[in-house]
């Protein structure tokens, strides 16, 4: 790999180029306070502020991929997520499992609801047919599938509707591993106010119920 492959690729991780060039900057610090203290001194805290920025990004992204938090750093292009609409129930298909058809960004695709699947996971025939846009910090995660581990890249829906629920501006990856299949994940159900199982329905409650016409 060369010297253009390297810095295209950093281009493409903003995280892991930031904590690179706070490293960089560290070093550069490290090695001017022998011959100036007070300027390497201060090279070197920046340095240590760009590693700092980087850690506690990644830390908040994290956060916001795999628990329910809602939080929002507009600076970074980062939303907030927010899950709204009327109650919806989803009946048991016949194969044991809970399908829904839902619409990403106005295009009508079936989601398998998936209470072990962290993220929401689209395919990528879906993801091109919506137009979903790409994470703005541009990040890929590893996902484990039956075929094994695959890297899946993180994208943001503007808008999923599922039944009466809304979801929008929501965390997703594009997983290619996963064939036609498009999966609910629990990035959606954890920001309802409840959701749950009675006989062989599924019952998702969103917060601050709202009449949302039915898809």
């Amino acid at each position: 790999m060369d010297l253009s492959q390297i810095l295209s690729f950093l281009a493409g991780q903003p995280l892991l180029l930031l904590a690179c060039i706070g490293i960089t900057v560290s070093l550069l610090g490290g090695m001017l306070r022998r011959a100036a203290p007070v300027l390497g001194g201060f090279v070197r805290g920046i340095g240590n502020l760009g590693l700092l920025a980087a850690m506690l990004l990644t830390i908040a992204q994290v956060t916001r991929l795999t628990t329910g938090a809602d939080f929002a750093i507009p600076q970074l292009g980062l939303t907030r997520q927010s899950v709204e609409g009327g109650e919806t129930r989803v009946p048991m298909n016949p194969d044991g499992h809970f399908w829904i058809t839902a619409t990403v960004n106005g295009v009508k695709r079936d989601f398998l609801v998936d209470t072990g699947a962290t993220l929401t996971a689209i395919s990528p025939a879906t993801a091109q047919a919506a137009e979903l846009k790409a994470n703005p910090l541009n990040r890929s995660v590893l996902m484990h599938t039956a075929n094994g581990t695959i890297e899946a890249q993180l994208a943001t829906i503007d808008e999923l509707r599922i039944g009466n629920v809304v979801a929008r501006e929501l965390d997703a990856v594009v997983a290619p591993g996963i064939g036609d299949t498009n999966v609910i994940g629990m990035n959606v159900l954890s920001r309802l106010a409840s959701w749950r199982v009675e006989g062989r329905t599924l019952i998702l409650v969103p917060h601050h119920p709202q009449a949302v016409k039915e898809i």
